[in-house]
């Protein structure tokens, strides 16, 4: 009787943490499948990277005062290794999506190899971690992919686009990766999400504001589209979406986190057939639940850190 009473809680306790860490994945999804709809609303206005810049500009200014006079001091050392995180999570992985997008990818291909996060992440484990993926994590990987691939595959038109630039995503989801096992090794770095996000947003924007002034100017458009579109880039995109990565990463492991953005191209194109009217067919809806069951698969063989 009294294990009993003992037991209770803490099943009561579990139940409330897997509850929380549910919500916070389901966010997360919402979030980073946001980014995708802030960049159709501002496209019609203002080439890929001034969005990119001003996004990440906005974002780090927005972050400074807070990053600057709250929270535990800043050291060189932290910052240079956020600095570094910045360069590769952000700056490399936005341009490498972005600039496919640009040369002519089709950005149905684009959401699916970007969401090969996890196999990178499993490619990239032993050199980083010493770790690699179970058996079971490897194929419930793959049945997330398949079901990308079955709700993708209708809007896949490879079309006139030089071959090399399908390997610019590719890129992208590695440097991504390498961000993500990079900070999840460097404990010693750890500090509050709003002070690495400030240090990570400014400097990607260093980077954007040299493609975009490569590009012919690095001055916001000032029209109600480009500025709806990047605030809607800050405040969802940017502080939803990697805000809640990296306190998901804290508490999860990097294999179950990046699984989860799996369910981000099918939840993107209902977003996209709600506000625009963009067509959903059946095989997008099938490939969600074969997305889901292969994500269920790896969260339950995955073991937090």
């Amino acid at each position: 009787m009294t294990d009993a009473t003992a037991a209770s809680p803490r099943h009561r306790a579990t139940l409330s943490a897997v509850a929380i860490l549910v919500l916070l994945e389901a966010a997360l999804i919402v979030s980073w499948s946001a980014g995708f709809v802030g960049i159709r609303f501002a496209i019609d206005h203002a080439p890929i990277f001034l969005i990119l810049l001003w996004r990440s500009l906005i974002s780090g200014l927005f972050l400074l005062p807070f990053a600057l006079t709250l929270g535990p001091k800043l050291r060189l050392k932290q910052v240079l290794a956020h600095m570094l995180f910045g360069v590769l999570a952000m700056a490399g992985y936005l341009t490498g999506f972005a600039l496919a997008i640009a040369h002519g990818v089709p950005t149905g291909l684009v959401a699916l190899i970007t969401d090969m996060l996890p196999l990178a992440v499993a490619f990239l484990s032993w050199p980083v971690l010493g770790q690699a993926l179970t058996p079971r994590q490897w194929l419930g990987s793959f049945i997330g992919l398949a079901g990308v691939l079955i709700a993708s595959g209708w809007s896949l038109d490879m079309g006139d686009v030089p071959l090399w630039a399908y390997g610019l995503p590719v890129l992208g989801t590695l440097s991504l990766a390498m961000a993500t096992l990079l900070q999840k090794r460097s404990p010693s770095v750890s500090m509050p999400v709003y002070q690495s996000l400030c240090i990570q947003c400014l400097s990607a924007s260093a980077i954007f504001a040299l493609l975009a002034w490569h590009e012919g100017s690095v001055l916001p458009v000032l029209e109600p589209g480009f500025i709806g579109g990047i605030l809607w880039l800050v405040f969802v995109a940017t502080f939803g979406a990697w805000s809640l990565y990296y306190i998901a990463l804290r508490k999860s492991s990097p294999a179950r986190v990046t699984a989860i953005l799996y369910l981000s191209p099918p939840v993107t194109m209902v977003w996209a057939w709600i506000m625009f009217d963009e067509p959903l067919s059946l095989a997008m809806a099938v490939g969600l639940i074969v997305s889901l069951a292969g994500i269920v698969m790896v969260a339950k063989a995955g073991k937090p850190d």
